[in-house]
């Protein structure tokens, strides 16, 4: 372990030690924008959701979003001895293929959809802030790679990259980095970028609009828009 140490501390240290600081980083940082500045808590106004377009765009890329994260979070924490006399690894992988590539193409249209508005809309892109702006070109690029890992699935059917990758999350659920390190350390590239993006998503909440996730209720999706009328002239 020590030698794997010596030689790969860089891979020790982005798939065994940040993930750790990015959680670190998220909660202080959440806790103090909470206690500081408790009205930008909040994902924007859905003035700019009004109109059927965005209402769609919006619906699309959350239900995609909140299957995915769901579908990771269960599948990842989820030790194997728990569902392996229901489901075999296999299985299980073909399951998460077939549902989260669904959910992933449903999100990736929703998300288009929301980037062509708000860089091409003048009235939206003018009070967008930069960090709105590349905080969805990060999500773009994160969720592509997670697409990008579907095409892969041929040379992983047994199933045996996804307990390792389940194993990584659940090595650093109980303080094991250099182990959880260790257990992708042959994983494909593709994988390993969205692994780190996905971490670093983790450490930006604080700092951008994905804050909201943490207190957005279930029915906001089921939300109504605010219609904001015009002055006519008399």
């Amino acid at each position: 372990m020590n030698t794997m140490i010596a030689e790969n501390w860089w891979h020790v240290f982005l798939f065994g030690i940040y993930p750790y600081i990015a959680l670190t980083v998220c909660v202080l940082g959440c806790v103090a924008r909470f206690d500081l500045s408790q009205y930008t808590w909040r994902a924007g106004s859905s003035q700019m959701l009004s109109d059927n377009y965005m209402r769609t765009a919006s619906n699309l890329f959350h239900i995609g979003i909140i299957v995915v994260l769901l579908g990771h979070f269960f599948g990842m924490f989820t030790p194997h001895f728990v569902y392996e006399r229901f489901i075999s690894a296999p299985q299980k992988q073909l399951v998460a293929v077939i549902v989260g590539g669904i959910a992933g193409i449903l999100c990736l249209i929703g998300l288009i959809m929301l980037i062509w508005r708000r860089f091409t809309n003048p009235r939206i892109s003018h009070t967008s802030t930069f960090a709105d702006k590349m905080l969805l070109v990060v999500i773009l690029v994160q969720l592509l790679m997670g697409l990008g890992t579907i095409w892969s699935y041929p040379h992983h059917k047994d199933g045996q990259l996804m307990l390792s990758l389940a194993g990584w999350a659940q090595s650093l659920a109980i303080l094991r980095p250099v182990y959880a390190a260790s257990l992708v350390e042959n994983a494909g590239l593709i994988y390993k970028m969205h692994m780190f993006l996905g971490t670093t998503l983790i450490l930006l909440v604080p700092f951008t609009r994905l804050i909201h996730i943490i207190s957005a209720p279930i029915w906001y999706l089921g939300r109504r828009y605010q219609i904001v009328r015009q002055k006519t002239s008399q």
